[in-house]
């Protein structure tokens, strides 16, 4: 069995705070014996206005977040996945990619997913509206589903809002994916009701491990994320999960279990197309 990590944080608008919480937990999952950490979303900046990222868009491979991120990695010797990063879209200075990017222990990067699916929606909550429209400052990237070979079995990548949509997790299955990485920033009503539902299930359907970083709290701007970050087994069952606070959520991977799963419950060669 392996360890791996689901990092909950609180970022706010101060990048260099940010990087620090960030290290301290990447260091207390290796400590805790995990061979990969996977940050939520937006883990280096959430500021009062979407347009507030764009000032810290960085070049694809080049700038201080990744820098960061690969000398973090090399420095605890642990895979990390960086929920998600501003990467800026060339020709397109109003927008970003929200980068979901990949870091072995020796801090080379191994993969870069572009989250796909953009949260434009209304959120009604305790009688009034959040509005958010993810697409006005950040480019959607191509339908191109991103695995990778990490130390803990085949990961597929995904960000947020994506684990509304199903087909993304099935493609990821047929690329190989033993396990689903979903960070997620995800508002505090939406959580509330559908955000472990949303975890169990990609698990359930697929017969994967799920690793589920989060962040919590109030951020700069009053909005409100539900934390709960988990790890959740093929199952269904929730292995490990912290409502609140900055944590290290800890969850063990037993991929031979999983294969055994998948043989005497072959429901993924049960499919029709």
């Amino acid at each position: 069995m392996s360890a791996v990590a689901a990092l909950q944080m609180n970022s706010g608008d101060d990048v260099a705070a940010n990087l620090a919480a960030a290290e301290r937990l990447v260091e207390s999952a290796a400590a805790s014996g995990a061979l990969l950490a996977a940050l939520p979303e937006n883990f280096a900046f959430m500021g009062a206005y979407e347009t507030a990222k764009l000032a810290h868009a960085e070049a694809d491979g080049n700038g201080p977040i990744q820098d960061f991120l690969a000398d973090c990695a090399q420095k605890h010797k642990i895979w990390v996945v960086a929920g998600t990063v501003p990467v800026a879209v060339p020709g397109d200075p109003q927008r970003v990619y929200a980068a979901s990017l990949v870091y072995d222990a020796q801090g080379r990067r191994a993969a870069r997913y572009d989250k796909i699916h953009l949260f434009d929606v209304d959120v009604q909550r305790e009688g009034r509206s959040e509005r958010y429209h993810e697409s006005k400052h950040i480019a959607a990237g191509d339908w191109k589903p991103v695995t990778v070979d990490t130390p803990v079995g085949r990961l597929g990548l995904s960000v947020c809002y994506d684990v509304r949509f199903p087909e993304l997790y099935r493609a990821l299955v047929d690329d190989g994916a033993q396990l689903l990485c979903t960070p997620a920033a995800f508002t505090a009503r939406t959580g509330e009701v559908h955000w472990e539902m949303l975890q169990r299930a990609r698990a359930v359907e697929n017969l994967c491990y799920v690793i589920a970083p989060a962040q919590h709290g109030t951020h700069p701007g009053g909005r409100s994320t539900w934390g709960h970050a988990m790890v959740v087994d093929p199952w269904g069952e929730v292995l490990a999960c912290e409502p609140s606070g900055d944590a290290a959520v800890v969850g063990r991977v037993d991929l031979e279990k999983q294969k055994a799963l998948r043989a005497s419950f072959p429901a993924l060669n049960h499919r029709r197309a």
